[in-house]
């Protein structure tokens, strides 16, 4: 299994929209031997940019508690520059209401904080191989 998630993830983009560096480091560590392109943001607004800069971008995981620009506003201005994007959203603050907040935004997926290797391995192939 994990030579055919090596083999499928090989060559994509995600851009991590992450403000808290162990967070970051973690996603890092995940993807490092994988063969995927990562692209870091720490902000709402970074995230908005990268997106306009780098239509390479296959896949966002968003961090839904963010300076400045919160990840429900920056997915949905996202969802407005490239409608067909997946953006996964993810939190450590996991509400009831968190959940259909982040669809209603424009999410495709919701992912809680902790985040678990195998469970975001599966996510992100089931978004980017539906």
């Amino acid at each position: 299994m994990h030579q055919e998630i090596k083999t499928k993830l090989k060559g994509k983009t995600i851009l991590v929209v992450e403000d808290d560096q162990i967070s970051a480091e973690y996603l890092k560590e995940v993807f490092e031997e994988k063969g995927v392109h990562l692209i870091f943001a720490n902000s709402g607004e970074d995230a908005i940019n990268l997106v306009i800069n780098n239509p390479q971008i296959e896949v966002v995981l968003m961090d839904i508690r963010l300076p400045g620009i919160n990840g429900y506003k920056a997915t949905e201005e996202i969802r407005k520059i490239r409608k067909d994007l997946p953006v996964i959203a993810q939190t450590a603050y996991a509400l009831d209401g968190d959940h259909s907040k982040a669809l209603a935004a424009g999410c495709v997926a919701y992912i809680s904080k902790p985040i678990g290797y195998n469970e975001l391995l599966s996510l992100i192939l089931k978004v980017l191989f539906p």
